[in-house]
């Protein structure tokens, strides 16, 4: 097994953007997020989509993202960086509800 902190890890946010909140200003915030990749070194990837799922259960979550870093260290480093922390505060502002949840995924799970 891995030592701890070492190896690929996720972090994912589940986002509802508050009512009013347009189109252009969610497609603006997202290019935003999207943008981090190649400003936070340990940020190795970014995904993100709608919710598309048909059992209701999203408790009002509309979108998912997801980054992929090098290590929950990568994580730690990417929360605590000064781009990271100025893009979260204007995104978080838009906002109704958020939830965001680390993981290291295990190997064969696939």
């Amino acid at each position: 097994m891995a030592a701890e902190g070492k190896g690929v890890a996720k972090h994912i946010l589940l986002a509802k953007f508050k009512d009013g909140v347009s189109d252009e200003k969610i497609e603006e915030l997202i290019k935003g997020y999207a943008a981090l990749v190649d400003k936070i070194e340990p940020m190795k990837a970014f995904h993100w989509g709608k919710d598309v799922s048909i059992e209701n259960l999203h408790q009002g979550f509309t979108h998912v993202f997801e980054s992929t870093f090098e290590s929950t260290q990568g994580i730690a480093e990417y929360v605590a960086h000064p781009v990271h922390v100025e893009f979260a505060n204007v995104f978080l502002e838009s906002l109704d509800k958020v939830l965001v949840v680390d993981y290291k995924p295990v190997a064969g799970s696939a």
